[in-house]
């Protein structure tokens, strides 16, 4: 039977406490971006920026990694790069391909996650290629934004070139991502085809 209480103070940690303020401040940074009040909608993704950094590196440091951590996580990731981008995009057009980008590779991920989920396969948790490709999103985000409207620079050819980085970054992700969902699977299969050989030796 399962022990709630201890459960409970198991999750009670610091990397989650920082992936649930993520997923917190996803609504006022989103409402933020539309009203076009970029100043604090540029703290709200600094924060969520720095504790995304934080929680790996704090649950491995102080030994607080927990499934619902491996969970979290990349749900953050996910709902603030959907809610950012298409937020910025209504805005600044020139995102529209990097937003279906994003769709298809987070549609991809959480396809397959799910269907590793059905076949009672634990999804892996965010690898460091997933990580920097999030990195290298938030550093774009910032950089056209502050650009565009605290500087008041319009630079395509740097909006360009900083979204063709961050698209390579997590199409270079995707592809690590499946690789593993393949070997996730294999694995699983091999494991299945061991025990009924086992049960037929038996």
């Amino acid at each position: 039977m399962v022990d709630v209480k201890s459960a409970i103070k198991r999750n009670l940690t610091i990397p989650n406490f920082l992936s649930f303020l993520r997923i917190i401040i996803i609504c006022p940074l989103f409402i933020l971006l539309l009203n076009r009040d970029y100043i604090r909608a540029g703290v709200l993704l600094v924060i969520s920026g720095v504790s995304d950094m934080l929680d790996g590196f704090l649950a491995r440091k102080l030994d607080q990694v927990t499934q619902l951590g491996k969970i979290l996580d990349p749900i953050a990731d996910k709902l603030t790069l959907i809610a950012v981008v298409i937020s910025i995009s209504t805005i600044f057009p020139v995102l529209l391909p990097f937003v279906i980008i994003l769709f298809s590779k987070d549609a991809l991920m959480l396809l397959g996650g799910a269907y590793l989920l059905k076949k009672r396969i634990r999804p892996p948790a965010a690898k460091w290629y997933g990580k920097v490709a999030t990195a290298l999103f938030y550093a774009s985000m910032i950089t056209i934004i502050l650009l565009s409207t605290v500087w008041d620079i319009q630079n395509d050819t740097l909006t360009v070139v900083l979204l063709c980085i961050t698209t390579a970054a997590m199409i270079f992700a995707l592809l690590n991502y499946a690789k593993k969902f393949v070997d996730l699977l294999k694995n699983h299969n091999n494991n299945i085809k061991g025990n009924k050989e086992d049960i037929k030796e038996n």
